[in-house]
């Protein structure tokens, strides 16, 4: 069975918080599935968005594309509401020049309802987040 991309407006996804938002580049971009727009950060760091699934995933990779994200933090949480979130993983990002960052996470046996995720620095005074996508199975469905 082919893992489905939980990350999706159209899975049922949706980007409950972020810390700036521009009316050309909101937040909800980041899980629209085109791959041409983005989220667009204003110029104060730490920023942060949170994505809720409404219903307990399975997460076996998560793929964030980026541009100028420095040091990242991911945060889940199990909880009915998006809140009670532990640190999953963190990762300093490596900065190409006019590429596209892609970074990939593999996890075992990793549960969530909500990602937190956490932009602690970058390499520019602004940051985009192009995509996050996430393989996985839908466990159940939040009652």
């Amino acid at each position: 069975m082919r893992a489905t991309d939980l990350c999706l407006a159209s899975e049922g996804a949706e980007v409950i918080l972020a810390t700036s938002s521009d009316e050309k580049c909101p937040p909800e971009h980041i899980i629209d599935g085109n791959p041409s727009t983005f989220w667009a950060t204003t110029g104060m760091f730490p920023q942060e968005f949170i994505i809720c699934f409404y219903k307990h995933v399975k997460i076996e990779r998560l793929c964030l594309q980026c541009y100028f994200v420095r040091s990242i933090r991911i945060e889940k949480s199990n909880a009915k509401e998006p809140v009670d979130f532990e640190r999953w993983v963190e990762r300093d990002l490596v900065h190409n020049e006019g590429q596209l960052q892609i970074e990939e996470f593999m996890f075992r046996d990793s549960y969530a309802t909500h990602l937190r995720f956490i932009i602690k620095s970058a390499f520019d005074h602004f940051v985009c987040v192009h995509k996050v996508s996430i393989e996985g199975l839908s466990v159940s469905t939040l009652t």
